[in-house]
């Protein structure tokens, strides 16, 4: 089977080609010119080959895929411009299915906020460690694989922040959807690959990444109308992340909390003072920490803490958030199903989910399908596993792996999309 196929080289992350559109740059790819070079969102920065981790030599090239480093034009939740990087990935195998090479854009699940965390120096090395505890994984490496292994060009993007100057705007609804939209129009723009530059897109993602792509097929239509958006899938999506910040207190993944302020703090700078005077030493010394951390050191850091230990009050953080106008606003702002997607989405989302509310995944497909959307709502049944461990959020994204992929390949071959609505 394809996607059997695809677990197989789950660890193989694929080397790179001659990406003929680079010139010559500075020494740190990840740091943006002084001033943004004038131009529309998607325009490329720069660009450059990159070494990923394994391939196998071929004589069409490396296998399954060569590779392209890019920093592109985006912009930020408040529409000022910045630059983001990303991955382009060129599938050695051929598309099969109808019509040209489709192109999906990868939005990656929680990485973490350190520069080191970014995707694209991830499929460098399949492993960031820093002594003692920072250790960082490139799983999203497994689903990527899959899509190339059917001949689907990738393009993965870093998000705002992560990797580049200043702070990731970790789960910003908007600056995670432009930087996914904007990631497809780079690779658009990209010479001497498969892929047309105005062919069939579909978007990707799967918890953080999940929300990024909700909120990127959504916001499509007036962000990025050209597209030809053919599909989304979108997992575990935090569409309500003042429910999800609810549910992550007191479980393995408290301290991505911290990446959520750190974010709202860089994107809205107003906030800041209001929150330094709610929380007390430990707090101040959680955010700086988690600033600089990836996913599994701030895990191991911060595991089942509550956040009622970082506030002066001895409140949630949560509490302390809806207590203060400004951040209700800010919170309000990244509610995603205001608007209505206007291509097929799938939505997959663990009954058991214990981490992102079960019942966020849900009501975003009935507002979806109250607009005239056509979604797909798909419940995995597992049950619950040691809840606050992140088992039962992380499981429904491998289980559910043979649907996702299968409704990917179904809408570049103009399959009818299904719909429960």
């Amino acid at each position: 089977m394809w996607w059997a196929a695809g677990l197989s080289v789950a660890a193989l992350v694929v080397s790179a080609a001659t990406a003929p559109f680079a010139a010559a740059e500075p020494a740190d790819f990840y740091t943006p010119p002084t001033e943004l070079p004038a131009g529309d969102n998607g325009d490329l920065i720069r660009s450059e080959p990159t070494p990923l981790l394994l391939s196998v030599p071929g004589s069409n090239g490396p296998w399954p895929a060569t590779a392209t480093k890019i920093m592109y034009r985006s912009e930020d939740a408040t529409g000022a411009p910045v630059a983001v990087t990303g991955t382009y990935l060129e599938p050695t195998n051929p598309w099969t299915g109808q019509g040209a090479r489709p192109l999906v854009a990868s939005a990656v699940g929680t990485h973490g906020q350190g520069d080191q965390c970014a995707p694209s120096k991830l499929f460098n090395t399949g492993l960031e460690y820093r002594f003692p505890t920072d250790v960082m994984v490139g799983y999203e490496s497994i689903w990527v694989n899959m899509l190339l292994l059917n001949g689907i060009a990738v393009v993965v993007t870093d998000y705002d922040g992560l990797g580049t100057p200043g702070d990731h705007t970790y789960v910003n609804r908007a600056a995670e959807a432009h930087a996914v939209l904007d990631s497809v129009r780079a690779a658009q723009q990209l010479p001497n690959t498969s892929i047309p530059d105005n062919g069939p897109v579909g978007l990707w993602g799967y918890s953080q990444g999940g929300g990024a792509a909700a909120a990127a097929t959504e916001l499509k239509p007036s962000y990025a109308p050209e597209l030809d958006l053919k599909g989304t899938y979108a997992g575990a999506p935090p569409a309500d992340l003042e429910a999800t910040l609810k549910q992550i207190d007191g479980t393995f993944l408290t301290g991505l909390i911290g990446y959520a302020l750190n974010g709202i703090v860089a994107q809205y700078p107003d906030v800041e003072p209001l929150l330094d005077a709610e929380i007390n030493d430990r707090g101040r010394a959680m955010l700086a920490a988690t600033k600089n951390q990836c996913v599994g050191e701030t895990g191991l850091q911060f595991a089942f803490q509550k956040t009622s230990e970082f506030t002066k009050s001895g409140e949630s953080l949560s509490v302390v958030l809806d207590r203060l106008p400004v951040a209700q606003g800010i919170l309000a702002e990244q509610k995603i199903g205001n608007l209505t997607p206007t291509s097929p989405v799938l939505i997959q989302h663990g009954r058991a989910d214990d981490i992102v509310p079960f019942g966020q995944g849900q009501e975003l497909a009935r507002e979806w399908c109250s607009n005239g959307a056509t979604v797909q709502f798909s419940v995995n049944e597992l049950p619950s596993v040691a809840p606050g461990v992140a088992l039962g959020h992380l499981a429904p994204y491998i289980t559910g792996t043979p649907e996702s992929i299968g409704y990917m390949i179904d809408r570049f071959n103009n399959v009818p999309a299904p719909s429960n609505c």
